[in-house]
């Protein structure tokens, strides 16, 4: 089990702004686990909560990731930036994908590059 952070790199977020957008995708995603899938939840939280980043370079992308995993049946959540610091209100920034068994989501983003 696992779950996957796929984040935009063509906005050039600072590392701090990453990192936040990051665990918003990681939060999200797990709750979403948790009300549509909480046997994958479960078996992920106590099997150390297994956490993969990776990256790619447009918006497209990002939903592209999402509507498979969706079509999966995997949870998945899209991040949009609030839009007080660095970004436009309603930049997509990132999604998290899972938590949800390793073999499927490799499917779904195993080629993508780690950040």
């Amino acid at each position: 089990m696992k779950q996957v952070i796929v984040v935009r790199t063509d906005l050039k977020m600072s590392r701090g702004k990453l990192a936040v957008q990051v665990a918003h995708a990681a939060v999200g995603a797990a709750l979403e686990a948790m009300k549509t899938k909480p046997e994958w939840f479960s078996e992920w939280i106590s099997g150390g909560q297994k956490k993969v980043v990776v990256k790619v370079s447009s918006e497209v992308e990002v939903f592209r990731h999402v509507e498979k995993a969706r079509e999966a049946g995997i949870p998945a959540v899209i991040i949009q930036d609030a839009g007080l610091t660095e970004l436009p209100p309603g930049t997509t920034t990132a999604a998290g994908l899972g938590p949800a068994p390793s073999e499927i989501l490799d499917r779904i983003t195993g080629r993508l590059k780690l950040l």
